[in-house]
């Protein structure tokens, strides 16, 4: 396989692959946005402390934080990704740039 032809090759699998990362940047957006969402909210804990409203037991905090905790990495690792395919969306950007220049 000569060098023209893989470049060639490159030139248009590149946009084809900006169109797949987008879609994936998209679709962690939109899971990040709604695991987010349905992350409890801690504000009424500290009106608690003034009432002294806690009767919650123990396994209902438990339960609440394990649910937390796994709703809090999948939008740590949504944002990971997001990151990674925008890195790899940009730098797709300039090798097509550098080889429509040549």
């Amino acid at each position: 396989m000569t060098e023209g032809t893989l470049s060639y090759f490159w030139q248009d699998a590149l946009p084809i692959i900006r169109y797949v990362l987008f879609g994936l940047i998209i679709a962690c957006a939109i899971v990040m946005i709604v695991t987010t969402l349905m992350q409890a909210n801690d504000s009424s804990k500290s009106l608690d402390a003034f009432t002294g409203a806690s009767q919650e037991s123990y396994y209902s905090k438990n339960k609440g934080a394990s649910r937390d905790s796994v709703l809090k990495r999948i939008t740590i690792a949504m944002a990971i990704i997001i990151f990674i395919c925008l890195i790899l969306f940009f730098v797709t950007e300039i090798f097509l740039s550098t080889g429509a220049s040549e």
